[in-house]
């Protein structure tokens, strides 16, 4: 059984399981807006923040010390919390019991890098529809309501305020747009942060690593009702792939690994695997895992499609190497048998490009 060391390494490699998911989530978007449409990808991240809305909203209340706060006050320290334990910089000012603010600061997570200049206004509307504006529905409460006063491709950020009105709020009320309000000025003393007892470096590592996760678990299956599988699939496949290739070095480096040959690639994976929750063994060039945390408790068709996603990320790990190898994988039950070795032939053909009729 292969057992990851702790400590600084351990960390390093957790963050680069975050990085992977992460920069997935951000080609991904890219490719449904290029390849279909603007009007389907805010589709997408309407669904996609109304699954992620329903599966953590409440049920964190308890474990982010929110149970009992004003309605408003609760939601806008949620999202200062919960985004900066995923390694989103969001900045929190309470104005009154009724009214309290959040910032989010460039560089935006959600968007990363250049992707925020080719990003439509729609992306962002669907998660302020499906999340923010069904906070007071969550809540019981007709009254809360989230007011926008920028978005992230404004060039000021996503920025606006919760606000419990003293009237109930229609559905098309609950979120409003106010283009020119100033948030308050920034005050590091009205941060909230988690208990420093309860959140080391490790866990606080972890969370990151589940915060980028749950948009791969979660954003496939939404991306499928919206396009169906097969589209789907032809729009995530490729970006797996390309995320891999992209992020290979980052994944070697936070292991402590080099550009090597096929039994070095597979010890880098095995860090990589174990990081990201699996059981692993490690024998040369040969892993197995187990138990993967990426699609625990999944069924198929989920499970299928993500394992595929996966499957193609890591093959552009291994292939963006400077030695030519192959990586056969055979799934099973919730786990993998990955098998690198060095490819036969001299030169590279790539694989064709195959766009829809």
């Amino acid at each position: 059984m292969y057992t990851q060391t702790g400590g600084a390494g351990a960390i390093a490699t957790m963050k680069s399981v975050a990085e992977l998911a992460h920069q997935f989530f951000v080609s991904l978007q890219l490719r449904v807006a290029i390849e279909v449409d603007r009007d389907a990808l805010g589709c997408w991240m309407h669904l996609l923040f109304r699954r992620q809305h329903e599966a953590k909203f409440l049920s964190s209340f308890e474990k982010l010390g929110l149970t009992g706060l004003p309605h408003a006050v609760a939601c806008a320290r949620y999202h200062a919390l919960s985004n900066a334990m995923g390694g989103v910089a969001v900045e929190y000012h309470e104005e009154s019991a009724q009214k309290a603010w959040v910032r989010f600061r460039y560089p935006r997570w959600i968007h990363d890098g250049p992707a925020l200049a080719a990003m439509p206004p729609e992306a962002g509307r669907g998660f302020l529809t499906g999340w923010y504006a069904q906070n007071g529905v969550s809540l019981g409460n007709p009254r809360l309501g989230y007011v926008c006063v920028s978005e992230d491709v404004s060039g000021y950020g996503l920025c606006g305020y919760f606000v419990e009105e003293a009237y109930d709020l229609s559905e098309d009320a609950r979120l409003r747009f106010a283009p020119g309000e100033v948030p308050p000025p920034f005050d590091p003393a009205d941060q909230p942060r988690p208990p420093a007892a309860d959140w080391d470096a490790a866990r606080l590592a972890k969370a990151e690593r589940n915060y980028a996760a749950e948009y791969l678990r979660n954003g496939l299956p939404t991306l499928g009702e919206v396009l169906g599988q097969e589209r789907m699939r032809q729009i995530a496949l490729p970006a797996a792939r390309l995320t891999g290739l992209q992020c290979w070095r980052k994944v070697v480096d936070a292991a402590g690994g080099e550009d090597g040959g096929p039994e070095g690639v597979a010890a880098v994976l095995a860090q990589l695997f174990a990081a990201a929750g699996d059981r692993v063994t490690l024998d040369g060039a040969q892993i197995e895992t187990a138990d993967m945390r990426l699609v625990r408790g999944m069924d198929a068709p989920a499970r299928d499609d993500i394992l595929a996603v996966w499957v193609e990320m890591i093959r552009g790990i291994v292939h963006g190497h400077r030695a030519r190898m192959t990586l056969d994988v055979a799934l099973h039950d919730h786990g993998a048998t990955w098998q690198i070795g060095l490819a036969d032939r001299p030169g590279m053909t790539p694989p064709q490009r195959k766009d829809p009729v």
